[in-house]
């Protein structure tokens, strides 16, 4: 997941916006006590998406794939004072673990969980948003694209993670290997739909920004 030379990362992190002592600590009890910790944003990452959050002041978020509430708390620290941050997953297991941490921050009663399958909820929410953040299962980033296009005030931001999908979209592609030939699909998708438009940042496994015309 990382491309550039060790001694570049690093360099590149201790250059950037440190992380709060809040997500350290969700950092931390994340990697004691939940499986996959892999899939916590980062502080690096982390601090990209609060910069970008700070940079739109968007008054709803979406987010699609919850995990620990990493993301979820760097994306609030953009958010309007009367704005909602929605968020999605389908892991029952961590709702309490999320909501520990969200009303440990000053962002807890702006933050809304929704538990279950992103293609069914997204339907249901009677909000239109500023900012959407799509880090869930890759074989629905294309439905998730349909999903929330038409949600997406004009000129509002996706960000999506992973789209570099550990390098696999450079190597030849494995028949079997349905994530990649989607994720493949969605890049494509994003360069060429015309209510978009996009670029693709190298920032650890892949984080592209469209923004809506």
């Amino acid at each position: 997941m990382y491309f550039l030379p060790e001694d570049l990362d690093d360099y590149v992190v201790a250059h950037s916006e440190n992380e709060p002592e809040l997500l350290q600590q969700l950092t931390r009890e994340t990697y004691q006590k939940i499986l996959q910790p892999i899939m916590l944003s980062g502080p690096y990452q982390g601090r990209v998406l609060s910069m970008i959050s700070k940079l739109v002041r968007p008054k709803y978020i979406l987010e699609l794939g919850t995990f620990t509430g990493y993301a979820t708390l760097c994306l609030a620290e953009g958010i309007q004072k009367d704005g909602e941050v929605h968020t999605i997953d389908v892991n029952e297991e961590l709702v309490d673990f999320q909501r520990k941490y969200f009303d440990r921050s000053v962002y807890g009663h702006q933050i809304i969980q929704h538990l279950g399958s992103a293609i069914d909820i997204i339907p249901t929410l009677d909000k239109t948003f500023d900012l959407v953040f799509i880090d869930a299962d890759k074989p629905n980033y294309v439905n998730y694209f349909h999903l929330i296009i038409e949600k997406l005030n004009p000129g509002g931001i996706i960000i999506s993670d992973n789209v570099l999908w550990h390098g696999k979209v450079v190597e030849p592609l494995d028949p079997k290997d349905h994530s990649t030939k989607i994720v493949l699909e969605y890049n494509t998708l994003l360069k060429e739909d015309p209510r978009v438009e996009t670029v693709l940042l190298p920032i650890r496994d892949g984080l592209t920004i469209s923004r809506k015309k």
